[in-house]
């Protein structure tokens, strides 16, 4: 029988042992781990697959790059008016969204490849379209996926005052209107990280309420030369070609874009209104739910029946089965949802799961005005 490599279904890496103290998952005494584990294991030994994505996720990133390339040099180069360098920069900016999705995304998480350098290039791509992959690693692998939709600790919860995601966090005047202005806020996310916010994440040596260590060494090279690289290729280089104010206005479209895009399908797994937001246990540190059902109670999955949206979104609408098998590649989430929802209905674990993806969308609407308008959101 051949012998597979054991299942990587764990915990994410530990917050850094410099941080302040943490909330902690009591042991899963009711197997549903163990169980979820044994199940995802005999699907790889049954039907002989690696827990990597292969061919699949090689060939997958050629035609996203390609797709990518393409439509920037049509933008830049070719494009003779504003009625076909706007859709093209739409085109470009969802480009840019499917690479981090799809390429930076499993990268990331280690779950690309068996070869960590692999890994280490597909997570690159982050810094290619403007972010820093090291920056991601700190707010979303470590704290995001240790602590989902925990107050204080989640950093992807954790946006400034403007937004009130949770119902933990202080509500204010202007939050009753959130759920109208915040679609034009998510616009502006992607060229605010890309021009200022991980700088300034790393000069001040934190990201949300976390303080992490600064990058240094081949950290920082690929930190400061990912932002130059990116932009280069999105600024400077069609500064040869075009007005400065035509660049201004097509790199703040194509940013815009891809940060709506970016932040919506992030914000319909967590911030909806069949998420729980769970707080410790008073007085301690303790949570009431062990990791893995943690997980499952504060995500939700959508549209699972579109091939279509989940080869462009990286399997993110497949966020519950992501939670868990963070260093699965993509490509097996399909196949494997059935039987984590499965093990969650026979251990009692809530399983959420929109049928559409502008089902989500609604309800992550509605989850933004409760959240302005209540102290503690509205149970319907």
């Amino acid at each position: 029988m051949q012998t597979l490599p054991p299942l990587t279904l764990s915990r994410p890496v530990p917050h850094p042992p410099t941080s302040p103290s943490r909330p902690k998952f009591p042991h899963d005494h009711t197997g549903f781990h163990a169980e979820l584990r044994r199940r995802v294991g005999e699907y790889f030994a049954a039907t002989g697959k690696q827990e990597r994505g292969g061919w699949r996720i090689y060939t997958k990133t050629i035609i996203i790059m390609c797709w990518l390339a393409v439509s920037y040099a049509l933008l830049v180069f070719v494009a003779p008016a504003w009625w076909a360098a706007v859709p093209l920069a739409v085109v470009l900016a969802a480009a840019m969204a499917a690479a981090a999705f799809n390429v930076q995304h499993d990268g990331g998480h280690r779950a690309y490849s068996n070869r960590p350098w692999v890994n280490r290039l597909a997570a690159l791509s982050l810094d290619m379209i403007g972010a820093s992959s090291y920056l991601w690693h700190w707010k979303h692998v470590v704290f995001h996926h240790t602590y989902s939709n925990i107050s204080g600790h989640d950093a992807d919860i954790e946006l400034g005052s403007l937004m009130r995601f949770c119902p933990h966090h202080r509500r204010r005047w202007f939050h009753r209107w959130q759920h109208l202005y915040l679609w034009a806020l998510y616009g502006l996310m992607a060229a605010r990280w890309h021009l200022f916010g991980d700088f300034k994440d790393v000069i001040t040596g934190m990201v949300g309420p976390h303080r992490v260590p600064r990058p240094r060494g081949w950290d920082l090279f690929v930190f400061l030369g990912g932002k130059a690289f990116s932009i280069g290729w999105l600024i400077v280089l069609p500064l040869f070609f075009h007005e400065w104010w035509v660049v201004l206005i097509y790199y703040f479209l194509a940013t815009a874009v891809m940060g709506v895009i970016l932040s919506v399908v992030f914000q319909l797994a967590h911030c909806v209104g069949e998420a729980d937001f769970p707080i410790p246990v008073d007085g301690t540190l303790r949570m009431e739910a062990a990791w893995a059902i943690h997980q499952v109670q504060t995500t939700a999955d959508f549209a699972r029946g579109s091939r279509v949206l989940s080869w462009l979104l990286g399997g993110l609408n497949f966020q519950i089965e992501h939670h868990l098998l963070p260093q699965v590649c993509h490509v097996h989430y399909p196949a494997l949802c059935g039987i984590v929802e499965t093990v969650c209905r026979e251990y009692g674990v809530r399983y959420s799961a929109h049928p559409t993806f502008w089902a989500g969308v609604v309800s992550h609407y509605r989850w933004l005005r409760e959240m302005g308008r209540h102290d503690r959101p509205i149970v319907a």
